[in-house]
Formats: C-alpha cells, structure tokens, sequence
C-alpha cells in the first residue's frame, strides 16, 4: 500500500511539473516578436515627455517642448489616441536612424503604414509610407 501512494505521489508531482513546464513555453510564445503589415495614427513628438508626463496625449501637448526635446536628440515616436507608442525603425541591419525622415513630422498627426513588430509590450514600425493628417484637433498645452 505504501509503494501505491509513493508511486502515486511521484505521478503526482510529475504532472505537475510537466503542466509547469507547459505553461512556461505558452508564455514564452507571447515573448516571440510578431509582424504584420498595418496602419497606425497618432502625433509624432519625442519619447520623454509622454513617459514622465502622463497629461500630455496625441491631441493635448506642449509643441514648443516636444520640438525643443527633438531637436536635442530625444528619440522620437509615434504617439496614438489610445497611448500606445510606435518607435520608427528600419528594416536594415545595421538600423540607421529614421530621425531625418521623421523630424519634419515631429508636433503633427501622421497615418504611418508599413512592418509593425511587437514585443514585449515594446511596438516599432518599418514605414514605407508616411503623410500628415489635417484635420484633427490638437490642443497646445502650455505648462
């Protein structure tokens, strides 16, 4: 009797390690970039002032201080309504800078479409084609 319930336990402890197991491969699937072709709207501005400021949103921001942190080499994004943020990338390796195609942008709504990658939480964009959008109201925080 006391071989069964050792064996047992040993099934036991087993099954639970191997469902451990399991579940730790699901979550390392979630970990695994994905890529899909899309389109994404939203402000381009620099990276700080949304990370430090959670006021300041794609349509309610300082401009003067967005430009200002852009011009100082603040790494810029791609800010959407929902607060999500795209890093603009390439699709080279090496990644060169996308700073002089996104500067001319930075305080303006764009619709970007190109390679999206996510990755743990992190979202980047490969853009092959980029155009401001007119006609969305933005308020000028001063702070």
């Amino acid at each position: 009797m006391k071989l069964f319930a050792n064996i047992r336990a040993t099934l036991f402890i087993s099954v639970a390690l191997a469902q451990g197991l399991l579940s730790q491969g699901q979550g390392h699937a979630n970990r695994v970039p994905t890529a899909y072709k899309g389109t994404i709207e939203g402000l381009v501005r620099d990276v700080a002032c949304p990370m430090q400021n959670h006021k300041s949103t794609s349509t309610s921001f300082n401009l003067d201080c967005a430009l200002a942190c852009a011009r100082s080499g603040s790494p810029l994004i791609i800010l959407t309504k929902g607060g999500d943020m795209y890093f603009p990338m390439s699709d080279q390796m090496p990644d060169p800078s996308q700073r002089e195609k996104m500067m001319p942008f930075v305080g303006k709504q764009v619709r970007a479409t190109g390679t999206v990658y996510r990755r743990n939480g992190t979202r980047t964009i490969v853009i092959t084609d980029i155009k401001e959008v007119k006609g969305v109201k933005v308020n000028n925080v001063i702070e």
